[in-house]
């Protein structure tokens, strides 16, 4: 049979490619083109990062000041505003690939931590540790404010902040009824005393209000909580040691507080609009409230101006330490900046700037780590949002006892690990309905230790850091 004629015709460009695909390849020819023809303009002087917009403000006129100051273009300060995420990912696009990075660099704890991960004379940060002491600087600073940013000895960054911890709680519901929060040292005696004000409101036999915005998955509130009872998550020498009786004691008080009989917790997360209008309501008592924490309520919850007051944390156990950490930011110079010089004269200039310490308390109540700002007036005025309270000085009364905090690369790994365990702890309070801290105290240990052996086996496979072997 003869084969049938066939028509054969001539290739076109969608017989390679669909005409979407090709689209596509136009599209990137296109901006690759004219990414290639526009070469980025680069300003004169010195970049400098930050991640809160709030700043943005609080540094106008110091910065402006500056520039005023040092006219040379070469010196002015070019301030620039990054989303968090994005100044990690540059951060460490930098550290790891020598990208671009400003001159300085305001850093948030965990994401500073993260440049540490490697030898220290690879660190991205220049050393501050001898200009600090040949400046007799060091004595300056609230000294637990400076740990976060001490690796192997070495200070890499000046302290933004002290951000110590208090207890805000709806006092016109407390005083209402009649109790004194004077009587409340620790944890056991916030329970006891407030204890009353857990209440079937509507009549359906649940309670419609709880003492405290705790849960077990508030990894923050955690972490706080944590300190202040003393728990460290790595030694001296940087080695995990979260396999701790004293983090097991915590763990499953903190278990006991969220479910069981006894429970006075309730989940009202913070920059969420449920959360404020659980704290509107009345249905939370009281928040672990760092300075910031303050500020953004006054910022973002005027309904609560003259229903709110501050006292101190209570403790884990009587004459234990009342206070915590929660948050913190540096101020770091890249070891890429041209004139390290100039930029620390900066870095001077702005962390102690007396107009710049006031306009950050006055805008997000944060407390300056510098001691010699804590005299100023603006700290000891009365504030209207909490009841006439002088918010400033009883930050500053706490200051000092915030607890130290490790500044190691692997701290995030760490908690992430912590809440696991705690999520855990309360799986098995509830499947074997045991809701005693001491009968949950074995089981947070075994919890532990099989999260200590994860944490180590991981924090081993980083060939760059590496803490020295246990003596």
């Amino acid at each position: 049979m003869p084969r049938p004629f066939r028509l054969r015709r001539r290739p076109t460009p969608t017989s390679f490619l669909p005409t979407g695909a090709w689209i596509v390849v136009l599209v990137g020819v296109v901006s690759s083109a004219v990414f290639l023809s526009w070469p980025p303009t680069e300003r004169p002087g010195r970049e400098f990062w930050i991640f809160s917009n709030q700043r943005l403000t609080d540094y106008e006129s110091a910065i402006a000041d500056w520039n005023r100051d040092h006219p040379d273009a070469r010196d002015q300060i070019n301030i620039t505003l990054l989303h968090l995420s994005a100044l990690e990912r540059r951060m460490m696009a930098a550290a790891t690939a020598d990208a671009p990075i400003a001159d300085l660099v305001e850093g948030e704890r965990d994401l500073v931590a993260r440049v540490f991960a490697g030898p220290i004379e690879e660190v991205g940060f220049v050393d501050l540790t001898d200009r600090i002491a040949a400046e007799n600087l060091l004595d300056q600073f609230n000294a637990p404010s400076l740990s976060p940013w001490i690796s192997r000895g070495r200070i890499f960054g000046l302290p933004h902040d002290v951000h110590p911890c208090l207890l805000g709680y709806r006092s016109d519901i407390v005083e209402a009824a009649g109790i004194d929060v004077s009587q409340i040292e620790t944890w056991d005696d916030f329970y006891r005393v407030l204890g009353p004000l857990i209440a079937d409101l509507d009549g359906d036999g649940r309670p419609d209000r709880y003492l405290l915005n705790y849960w077990e998955n508030q990894r923050d509130q955690t972490q706080a909580l944590l300190l202040q009872a003393g728990s460290q998550f790595f030694d001296d020498a940087g080695h995990v040691t979260v396999d701790h009786a004293l983090n097991a004691r915590v763990l499953a008080r903190l278990v006991t507080w969220v479910t069981g009989p006894n429970r006075f917790c309730v989940d009202a997360p913070e920059f969420t609009a449920g959360g404020d209008q659980m704290r509107l309501e009345g249905t939370v008592i009281a928040s672990i409230m760092p300075d910031w924490l303050a500020g953004t309520w006054k910022n973002y919850i005027p309904g609560l101006a003259g229903k709110v007051k501050l006292m101190r944390l209570p403790a884990w156990e009587p004459g234990g330490r009342r206070t915590s950490v929660w948050g913190g930011t540096c101020l770091s110079i890249t070891t890429t900046a041209p004139d390290p010089e100039k930029s620390w004269a900066f870095a001077k200039h702005l962390y102690f700037s007396p107009q710049v310490a006031e306009g950050l308390f006055r805008s997000t109540a944060t407390i300056s780590p510098v001691k010699a700002m804590w005299s100023r007036p603006f700290y000891h005025e009365p504030d209207p949002f909490f009841s006439g309270q002088k918010v400033g000085a009883r930050y500053i009364r706490e200051a000092p006892f915030v607890p130290e905090r490790a500044s190691s690369p692997f701290n995030t790994m760490v908690m992430d690990r912590l809440m696991v365990v705690l999520i855990d702890l309360k799986a098995h309070a509830l499947e074997h309905q045991r809701f005693d801290p001491i009968a949950l105290e074995p089981e947070a240990r075994r919890l532990l230790a099989a999260a200590q052996a994860d944490l180590e086996a991981r924090v081993g496979r980083n060939v760059l850091y590496r803490p020295p072997p246990s003596p």
